[in-house]
């Protein structure tokens, strides 16, 4: 598969196999991911592999389309505002870098916000002055949604003298 077409065909998966995901291609993903840009080679992302206990704390109201995998995905604190906005920009590139490496093995992901709320940090044990960027549910599709329209990008280009 092209890089191209892996951003193409990459779909929000709202429903999944139980099938649980290897081990070895997990941490294949989680590592490529790690090739993402981040300012001064900081690397903010911190993992938490959520377990059933905290999954039902999160009272997610689809149960994350019943994903074997659930990790959540934090931003490591920062000095300033402009290294906190620094190390969540870097973190989402890791969060799309894993997202597409998971597609490309066939697999899924759907990146919920939940973590971000209150409930969130709370079930996840994580500060208040931390950002949860994500949790993700990782597995293999259920079913993959047809492509929605995007907006011609020409529309979304200012040039500027």
């Amino acid at each position: 598969m092209t890089i191209l077409n892996t951003i193409r065909t990459r779909r929000t998966i709202k429903a999944f196999k139980p099938d649980p995901i290897p081990e070895y291609e997990l941490n294949t993903w989680l590592e490529a991911a790690s090739y993402a840009p981040n300012h001064r080679m900081n690397e903010p992302w911190d993992l938490l592999f959520i377990g059933p206990e905290t999954r039902a704390a999160l009272n997610h109201k689809t149960d994350f389309g019943g994903a074997p995998l659930l990790i959540g995905v934090l931003s490591k604190p920062a000095a300033t505002p402009m290294a906190r906005d620094e190390n969540i920009m870097a973190v989402s590139c890791y969060i799309q870098n894993f997202m597409l490496a998971a597609h490309e093995a066939g697999a899924g992901v759907f990146w919920s916000s939940l973590g971000a709320s209150a409930l969130g940090h709370k079930a996840l044990g994580v500060p208040e002055e931390q950002d949860v960027v994500a949790i993700l549910a990782v597995g293999y599709p259920e079913e993959v949604p047809a492509v929605k329209p995007r907006t011609p990008i020409t529309d979304s280009i200012t040039h500027l003298p």
